[in-house]
């Protein structure tokens, strides 16, 4: 659906934002996770793919809908062009790119949850509503769970994962860029090429010219960090630094975004001390003191899900309430999986 149509909606809905507190707001349609969450404008929060509750277990899907900041209302929108969960998406000049993420492989005997690495790649135009197919990731870069940040035409993408099981979940080190004038993937000097670190499920943002890559993990659920890895995006030859202060709390599935200069950081999962397994921290990184600040916690703590910042808010969609896997009983029943349809902003 033509991005356009949004402008149909009459109903304007004033919503006062305190600093340091959350605001609720119309929840999303169905329960979601382990999707990617990106701001078209300054109007319009897009969330693309992830895994929605069919059945006994949850699915992954292609959905892709619209939320209208004004009204405070959702539209369905025209789907991704295939399945995909933990996609690596990223808005340059108004458009979106989805740039590979995980895919449904081959069922187990099990029957147990196998996601393997795709490397598609599309853009698409919220204008003329049409995705239109790219280059895809070159050969063995193919990963979801990346970090990612833009600067300028370029879409940095680093670490992330390529498969995802029960009992086995990987993490990379890697780091590409694809740049949306040409259409192709560049090369990196090799000191840029790599994280210090393999990591998936952290914080990525771009601050002035300096890509931030915060916290996540490597390989299983609880292996949990708290490091924050820096590159100067003009002096790449120069590799990637690691921040003295780390991020008070290590966590993993965690999501954020950056206003200012400052990165704000939210929930995880990984936690041993919650019955859920999930962590309510609200943190803050100064880039420019490179200190943290711990902030009120979340209202509804989550992990799986995406943050992005829009003006004094950053919008946190769905996400999910326990650590996936984790034998949860809520109601008498044991849940493994609690996707989430809440939505709600942290007040900058």
């Amino acid at each position: 659906m033509p991005l356009a149509l949004l402008s149909l909606f009459d109903i304007v809905k004033s919503q006062a934002c305190t600093p340091n507190t959350w605001l609720n707001l119309t929840a999303l349609p169905a329960p979601r996770q382990e999707h990617s969450t990106v701001a078209i404008n300054d109007t319009t929060i897009a969330i693309v793919g992830g895994i929605i509750p069919i059945g006994d277990a949850p699915e992954t899907t292609d959905i892709m809908q619209f939320y209208d900041i004004s009204s405070d209302t959702w539209l369905n929108a025209t789907p991704a062009p295939y399945k995909v969960n933990n996609p690596n998406v990223a808005v340059v000049e108004g458009k979106i790119y989805l740039l590979g993420g995980l895919i449904d492989g081959p069922e187990l005997p099990d029957g147990s949850t196998n996601w393997v690495a795709s490397g598609e790649c599309y853009v698409y135009d919220p204008t003329a509503d049409v995705w239109t197919a790219l280059e895809p990731m070159p050969n063995g870069t193919e990963r979801g769970s990346a970090h990612s940040g833009v600067h300028g035409e370029m879409i940095y993408l680093a670490g992330g994962a390529t498969m995802l099981q029960n009992l086995y979940q990987d993490s990379v080190t890697m780091v590409t860029a694809f740049n949306t004038t040409s259409g192709s993937w560049q090369r990196l000097p090799p000191a840029a090429a790599g994280i210090p670190a393999s990591r998936r499920g952290g914080v990525g943002s771009i601050v002035g010219d300096t890509f931030y890559v915060i916290g996540g993990r490597w390989f299983g659920q609880l292996n949990v960090t708290s490091t924050v890895f820096m590159l100067h995006l003009n002096d790449q030859a120069a590799g990637w630094k690691t921040s003295p202060d780390h991020m008070p709390v290590p966590r993993g599935g965690l999501s954020g975004d950056v206003v200012g200069s400052i990165v704000y950081t939210f929930g995880g999962e990984g936690n041993p001390n919650t019955l859920t397994g999930v962590f309510n921290e609200t943190e803050a990184f100064d880039t420019t003191t490179q200190q943290w600040t711990k902030l009120v916690p979340m209202a509804v703590p989550r992990q799986g899900t995406h943050a992005v910042a829009v003006g004094n808010k950053v919008y946190i969609p769905g996400g999910g309430l326990q650590q996936d896997g984790k034998s949860v009983v809520v109601n008498n029943v044991t849940l493994y999986e609690n996707l989430s349809s809440h939505f709600d902003a942290y007040c900058v």
